[in-house]
């Protein structure tokens, strides 16, 4: 299920990008569906200020803004034509956002008697909980290594050069890398408590919670992110730190931890969109120099945006048609 959702994205985004012209940026559009777990593994591996960071910032931006209508019309529309079963359709849905998998959920279960529209509703729930939670390790060992490699591979067979590639740093496809730049302890811990604090703050003007229940999910928040770290470290950076992060998260709040009801309960005091406003705030900051390459990419990612939002959606879909 997850090789349709994340390859899906690839293969039908990367070979487009590149023929628009689109370079490096096409790596961070098209890896997956660009939602928040992909902002964090773009901005540890390459950083949000690199090209692959400006990539993936705009899948973010677009899915946000289109992605739900697009894929309401997409889902609504291939469930018309009667091809596959509203199962598979439903499986297909849960690409990993709430929002985007309700759309396409609602647009496919509208077409279906009620029993079936359940059905519906219940499998693309499920499929979207798979691909938030194991989705993500797919994309980490799978679809972003399968993106590097194919653009390496096929941009110097079918990449062009256009407005949208005439960037100032003069990069090529062989100057693609893994390295993460190094930040030291007191630096990141620097980090996550500033963003904590924004976070706090952001939870209090927008929805009116600063509780005490705030505060220590926040500090649980910022205790996985240590413990997570301090991992990955251990283990020489073989894994990286997002997944281990995500681990350490996961594990508190199962029934393998005693204090887990406790925890998911002080950490649901804090919105999501609270944590996520300082990220996209640092991501924002960092790129506002790239403006200029923002407007070369134009219409030209916005396309490959949907492409790839369709590609996870219908490569799902036919994976679960093939195993119905």
């Amino acid at each position: 299920q997850e090789f349709g959702h994340f390859v899906g994205t690839v293969v039908l985004g990367l070979p487009v990008a590149l023929l628009l012209g689109i370079k490096r940026e096409a790596i961070g559009a098209t890896f997956s569906v660009g939602r928040e777990p992909s902002l964090a593994i773009i901005g540890e591996r390459y950083g949000m200020d690199s090209p692959e960071g400006r990539g993936v910032l705009a899948e973010y931006l677009t899915g946000t803004l289109f992605g739900a209508l697009f894929i309401a019309i997409v889902a609504g529309f291939i469930a018309s034509l009667g091809i596959f079963h509203p199962n598979s359709l439903a499986m297909g849905s849960g690409i990993g956002s709430g929002s985007m998998m309700a759309a396409a959920a609602g647009a496919i279960a509208a077409q279906q008697t009620p029993e079936v529209a359940k059905e519906v509703m219940t499998l693309a729930a499920a499929s979207n909980l798979i691909t938030t939670t194991i989705g993500t390790y797919f994309t980490l060992f799978i679809s972003l290594p399968l993106a590097v490699w194919g653009y390496r591979v096929l941009e110097p067979l079918i990449g062009r050069i256009t407005k949208a590639s005439m960037t100032d740093e003069g990069l090529r496809h062989s100057d693609v890398s893994l390295e993460v730049p190094e930040l030291g302890w007191a630096g990141k811990i620097s980090a996550w408590l500033a963003a904590g604090a924004l976070a706090l703050i952001a939870n209090y003007v927008g929805y009116k919670t600063l509780s005490a229940d705030a505060f220590t999910g926040m500090g649980i928040m910022i205790f996985c992110a240590f413990v997570g770290e301090a991992l990955c470290n251990l283990i020489r950076r073989k894994i990286p730190a997002v997944c281990m992060v995500s681990l350490v998260a996961m594990f508190l709040t199962s029934p393998a931890c005693p204090w887990a009801a406790e925890i998911a309960r002080m950490t649901s005091s804090i919105n999501m969109l609270a944590v996520i406003t300082p990220m996209l705030t640092f991501a924002g900051l960092s790129i506002a120099k790239d403006l200029p390459a923002f407007r070369r990419l134009g219409w030209r990612i916005v396309l490959v945006s949907f492409l790839a939002n369709f590609g996870t959606f219908i490569g799902a879909v036919l994976i679960a048609e093939m195993f119905h």
